[in-house]
């Protein structure tokens, strides 16, 4: 763990320092097992917070439960009549398994131009960008268009109990006056080429910026039958009924519907690449289409996964109950209807209750946001080609929404053609680009400056 901040040199670019902040936190371990078994999201906010302190930005540390740490700080503006903005980010991360892994998900090495290691991209490397960003406005005396609240967070990756829920209720005095918000999940960079028109052939890069989010309706699912021997027929086993229940719901094929801000994604794709998108065959044109199509895969209808199953503790036992947990998503408006059909093809004899439910989100597609978003990316890359889209997963905007916070994903990353970015979330060997850092540092100074 690194014994102190990133140093504060008058010479150092804010890029350098994003690097040298997102190394550090890499290092720290802030693994989320989502039972209180993890250690926590102090040692990391004391580190963001002595950085922000080096420089003059004045952090304030407070804690939902023991190591379940949250900074808060603020940073005034040019015009005190705007109403301020929220950047939220997360300091924890999700487990990992270090056999799967090139490098050690802890050593936040530099390696082949990246900076790996778990939250990479999830979002220790956003983090560390703001972070560099407000400390290169202290030295420099930079000041941005409106008041910016920094909420760096726990519990993100649980259900934000530690975290952005505990500041909502605890501390929504931070958040006064806020009506907009940016966070993780977008900005960055898909490389492709036109399809057809004069350009054809062109390299372009394609910048979604996320404007929304599904739903969340993670529930736990309770079978009850006759518990008996396992050698004799019984036609009322718990685990059967589950297993039939769950059978059903994941073979089930939810109808494609689009959203405004999704069919404005697909008709900017087509635009800005000259192809054309077939909507009555969403699901095979998005394998088509690689990772332009996953920014609308699972957005253009509900989904439900089963994740967790449960039951018995011994072969020739038949338990009188079974458990089980699914991940099930829905979008804007379709609450109601979503649930109406789980519970239709769970069918009698299974019961449901939510672990975390949480309605869609949104924010402005078309507002002065997102055009001020898609202009600074513009400015750092002539061939950006900024688009809306709507997050399968969900974030911390869905604890700010229920005060009126609308929240984009932005958190510009220039990425190497190779990286495949949704694969990392997550997943095995994520790692973030150095370069990519700098990138995004410059980019939301001009957005902040501006907007």
């Amino acid at each position: 763990m690194p014994s102190s901040p990133a140093p504060d040199a008058d010479n150092a670019t804010a890029g350098d320092d994003a690097v040298q902040l997102c190394h550090d936190l890499l290092r720290i371990d802030t693994t989320n097992f989502g039972d209180g078994t993890g250690p926590g999201e102090r040692a990391a906010a004391e580190y963001v917070s002595a950085a922000l302190d080096a420089a003059g930005v004045a952090p304030t540390l407070v804690e939902a439960a023991p190591r379940r740490s949250t900074v808060l700080a603020r940073i005034a503006g040019r015009d005190p009549a705007l109403p301020p903005l929220l950047i939220h980010g997360h300091l924890d991360a999700v487990p990992f398994d270090a056999t799967g892994w090139t490098r050690h998900p802890l050593s936040g090495e530099l390696a082949d131009g990246c900076l790996w290691g778990r939250g990479a991209v999830d979002m220790k490397g956003t983090v560390a960008m703001v972070v560099a960003l407000a400390r290169h406005w202290a030295r420099s005396g930079t000041r941005p268009r409106r008041d910016i609240v920094l909420a760096f967070l726990a519990d993100e990756e649980s259900t934000g109990e530690f975290g952005s829920r505990f500041v909502v209720a605890r501390h929504r005095d931070w958040l006064e006056g806020c009506a907009e918000a940016i966070s993780e999940s977008g900005g960055f960079s898909i490389t492709a080429r036109r399809e057809s028109g004069p350009d054809t052939g062109r390299e372009v890069r394609v910048y979604p910026v996320a404007v929304g989010e599904r739903g969340t309706a993670w529930m736990r699912l309770t079978a009850r039958g006759t518990a008996g021997h396992g050698s004799k027929q019984n036609p009322d086993n718990a685990v059967a009924t589950l297993v039939h229940g769950l059978s059903r719901l994941a073979s089930h094929p939810w109808p494609t519907s689009l959203t405004p801000p999704v069919a404005s994604l697909i008709a900017s794709l087509e635009e800005e690449l000259g192809l054309t998108i077939d909507r009555t065959r969403l699901e095979q044109e998005a394998a088509r289409l690689g990772q332009l199509g996953e920014l609308f895969d699972c957005t253009v209808r509900d989904s439900a996964n089963p994740t967790v199953l449960a039951a018995g503790n011994k072969v020739n036992v038949v338990p009188g109950q079974a458990h089980a947990e699914v991940d099930g998503r829905f979008l804007p408006g379709h609450r109601e209807q979503f649930l109406a059909t789980v519970d239709r093809l769970l069918g009698p004899g299974i019961t449901r209750e939510f672990i975390n439910c949480e309605d869609a989100v949104a924010a402005d597609h078309r507002g002065p946001a997102f055009a001020a978003m898609a202009d600074a990316l513009r400015a750092e890359d002539p061939d950006a080609r900024p688009v809306p889209f709507v997050m399968s997963g969900g974030t911390d905007a869905k604890s700010f929404a229920r005060l009126g916070i609308r929240s984009y994903g932005f958190a510009p990353l220039l990425l190497d053609p190779s990286l495949h970015y949704y694969g990392m979330f997550h997943g095995v060997d994520e790692r973030v680009p150095a370069a990519g850092l700098s990138f995004g540092v410059r980019v939301l100074d001009r957005f902040l400056r501006t907007y």
